[in-house]
């Protein structure tokens, strides 16, 4: 395969696609399977799994990638190999400790967040974080020779196995349970260990197949470590340089991770210190936000990202060359191309949030119309995240790699102190998290646009970023709201599909307003003429077919 950076990054943003897919298809079933409750537990311990796993592992993928390339191009084969080395001790040792501190902690960590239980999941989740770290070795391996399909294949056959064991152990124990209560205390405990399950299950299917890959290509590298120049660096000035790479990635996605975590910890102490709700009410509303609402959120915010990933390294390269136009260039194009994603979604979400929640997500039962509020309020956040995490990435290409870090920490610093205003004196409850996961990512959006601005001079045309789109997506939300009104009035609409009696959740309405509404939003679009022709000829999984389109028309 072509040694090109756009189509390499065209086949991992498909591949995170796909599995983003299979993750939001599989947590449907086992949501409902495992409960409010069951949900509140699961989701608060791979809040901490997640901490665990940013803080070993997160970022040894693109440290692996970014200095075996450099020093593979520089023909220094055996200090590329020497950094692979010591880049997999790191994993190993930080896998390790991550793994004990949750093995040995559990108990003291579902003390602190007050969820009896807690540990269960946490203690499956332990090993889980070894795993990853050392995967994480082997796919930037990969990564560095330009070679992406690997840490495709096996992102997707990760997610599959986790989507298959989550729901099949969640199943199990849970019905273990019912039957006996010496090996789980309760059926929430037992269906969040359960769900937990997958995650190791396909953690460790990707790791399999990165030995079988490496099976593969054992001659190539020998090959190539005898083609190289020998050992020139010193292990001491290698060691340097890889932390210096980890740690930077590593604090920023803390920050966002640590957000998570923190709701939950707040949120538990406060509610039952403060203002004396039930356990279980607290552990419940916690599901909600984390299960059903973020589950939401993040779907259409990880599919704008993806989208734009390919472009990405692009950015880099331009900067590296010195061009500061380039990069202004790419980086509005890439923030429009994705906010051209995220703000029909937002806006998508707020319309639909009540057959959303209706037909996804029936075993909510009485909480239905606290998610419901909860979608509808919070949408906007699809928003907020899609531009954050793009503007971090643009600072990070920049080599400004600890400026997102401080912008973030800022920002968790000011969301804290909100949490617990809004907590302890409003007598709001979930809302609060709602306001809270929508004025992190702005505050932290405002703060790397403006850095972006200072560092690059980019100063982007918001008319066209975001104000067209947003007109767009207004006319398109009015559209799907009115059609939702016509078929809950007109029940021989409904009756084509259904017998014509009251239903509680209804497919048919969610689906015709979802297409009705794309269908909108497109010839909205294009008729004013918020993308062109070479627009979508620069997309990256798109742009092919109108490229073509273009040359022939030439």
């Amino acid at each position: 395969m072509r040694n090109s950076i756009v189509l390499q990054g065209t086949i991992l943003a498909a591949a995170g696609f796909i599995s983003k897919i299979i993750g939001f298809l599989y947590r449907i079933p086992m949501a409902n399977m495992l409960g409010n409750e069951g949900n509140g537990l699961y989701s608060v311990a791979y809040g901490i799994y997640n901490i665990a796993l940013t803080l070993s592992s997160y970022s040894i993928p693109l440290a692996v990638s970014k200095l075996m390339s450099a020093r593979l191009a520089a023909k220094k084969t055996a200090d590329a190999y020497a950094m692979f080395r010591l880049a997999t001790l790191f994993a190993i040792i930080t896998g390790i400790i991550a793994d004990l501190c949750l093995r040995f902690g559990a108990e003291f960590l579902a003390g602190l967040y007050k969820k009896p239980g807690l540990e269960y999941p946490l203690r499956i989740l332990a090993p889980t974080c070894f795993v990853v770290a050392l995967l994480g070795t082997y796919r930037g391996f990969f990564q560095a020779h330009h070679d992406m399909i690997p840490t495709a294949i096996s992102q997707v056959a990760e997610q599959i196995v986790n989507a298959a064991v989550s729901i099949g152990a969640a199943y199990m124990f849970i019905r273990l349970a019912r039957v006996d209560r010496a090996y789980f205390p309760s059926e929430a405990a037992a269906g969040a260990a359960g769900g937990t399950a997958g995650t190791l299950a396909g953690a460790s299917v990707a790791a399999i197949l990165f030995v079988l890959f490496f099976g593969f290509i054992n001659k190539y590298v020998k090959e190539e470590k005898e083609s190289g120049m020998g050992r020139t660096e010193k292990t001491g000035d290698m060691i340097k340089v890889l932390l210096l790479t980890v740690y930077p990635v590593i604090l920023s996605q803390s920050v966002y991770q640590l957000g998570y975590t923190m709701d939950d910890l707040i949120f538990g102490n406060v509610m039952t210190y403060a203002r004396h709700f039930p356990e279980k009410e607290i552990t419940i509303l916690q599901g909600i936000f984390n299960t059903q609402y973020n589950q939401m959120i993040n779907l259409p915010a990880a599919v704008s990202v993806a989208f734009a990933s390919a472009a990405l390294p692009s950015v880099s390269a331009s900067f590296a060359k010195g061009n500061l136009e380039e990069v202004k260039a790419k980086a509005e194009k890439v923030l429009r191309f994705n906010l051209l994603v995220a703000i029909p979604s937002a806006a998508g979400l707020a319309v639909l949030s009540y057959p959303i929640m209706a037909v996804l997500f029936p075993a909510l039962g009485s909480y239905r119309g606290e998610a419901v509020l909860m979608l509808l309020t919070g949408s906007t956040a699809v928003i907020f995240y899609t531009i954050s995490t793009l503007s971090a990435s643009m600072l990070q290409a920049c080599d400004r790699m600890w400026r997102p870090v401080i912008n973030s920490l800022i920002s968790l610093a000011m969301h804290v102190i909100l949490l617990i205003v809004l907590l302890t004196y409003t007598g709001m409850t979930s809302m609060a998290l709602v306001i809270g996961n929508i004025t992190f990512p702005l505050i932290t959006s405002l703060l790397n646009i403006r850095s972006l601005t200072k560092f690059t001079g980019f100063k982007p045309d918001w008319n066209r970023i975001f104000f067209r789109p947003f007109g767009a997506s207004l006319i398109m939300a009015v559209s799907g709201f009115a059609l939702r009104m016509v078929m809950r009035h007109d029940r021989s609409i409904r009756g084509l599909i259904y017998a014509p009696k009251e239903r509680e959740g209804d497919i048919f309405e969610l689906v015709a307003t979802f297409i009705f509404s794309v269908a909108v939003y497109a010839v909205i679009v294009v008729a004013m003429r918020i993308v062109d022709t070479d627009d979508l000829a620069a997309m990256p999984l798109i742009g092919k077919y109108f490229r073509k389109k273009k040359k022939g028309q030439e």
